[in-house]
């Protein structure tokens, strides 16, 4: 493989992820992970992630503190299909643009982040392989094309459902009141819907007044929906 360009490299280090139950690929991939190049690092990352090697956790939570953000990204989305909950940090760090916890994500990678252009090109490089968009489709790829971040940031929000840390939800409940982007303020809600907690009902109430019907209607439905949740949770105390 060190014989090849690093492109060459690269794919062929990714297509290790087609090997899965094959401890030598696990290998080669974990090995890759320390490579010079951050295109090849980043191929690994992504391969051990599909490879779902729980061996290699410590090693990808490593990469979380790669200089290169690319590589960053890919280990988090490696860590979070092995249930790992330090990937959270990340998503959280590309929804907010702050760092929640202690663990990676240098200054210089925050730049990145809050950087529109440089987050659209992340997402069109890695052929928003890594970042999960879900419902999202074609509007994302429509508005990612114009060197917005938006898409990235929505799908980061989408993702942060599944985070158990309860200060994740007043994030959500910030960037689906106050963040510039429709398509943001409606995944955060979508995903203060999902994780379940009345406690943000009054902080997210100013989304039911928005001037963006998706992001009122949305508002108004996950308002909904935790009443629901706050009322049968009253009935089970009684």
């Amino acid at each position: 493989v060190r014989s090849l360009k690093n492109d060459q490299r690269a794919t062929a280090v990714r297509a290790l992820s087609l090997l899965r139950g094959q401890s030598e690929a696990v290998t080669m991939a974990r090995k890759a992970l320390a490579d010079k190049n951050p295109k090849v690092r980043t191929a690994a990352a992504l391969a051990l992630g599909e490879l779902h090697a729980s061996s290699a956790i410590s090693k990808l939570k490593d990469a979380l503190s790669d200089k290169e953000v690319s590589v960053v990204l890919a280990a988090a989305h490696a860590l979070l299909l092995l249930k790992d909950t330090s990937a959270y940090e990340v998503y959280y760090a590309i929804l907010t643009g702050e760092r929640k916890g202690s663990r990676g994500l240098v200054s210089g990678e925050l730049d990145t982040l809050k950087d529109p252009k440089k987050m659209a090109m992340l997402g069109v490089q890695g052929g928003i392989g890594f970042i999960p968009f879900g419902g999202i489709g074609f509007t994302a790829v429509q508005t990612i094309m114009k060197d917005d971040s938006s898409p990235v940031r929505a799908a980061a929000a989408l993702v942060l459902a599944e985070d158990p840390d309860p200060k994740t939800t007043d994030g959500l409940a910030e960037e689906a009141v106050n963040d510039k982007s429709e398509l943001v303020r409606t995944a955060a809600l979508d995903a203060i819907a999902l994780r379940g907690d009345p406690a943000c009902i009054g902080k997210i109430e100013p989304a039911m007044s928005d001037a963006k019907d998706s992001v009122k209607y949305t508002a108004a439905a996950t308002v909904a929906r935790l009443t629901a949740i706050a009322e049968r949770r009253q009935v089970k105390t009684k």
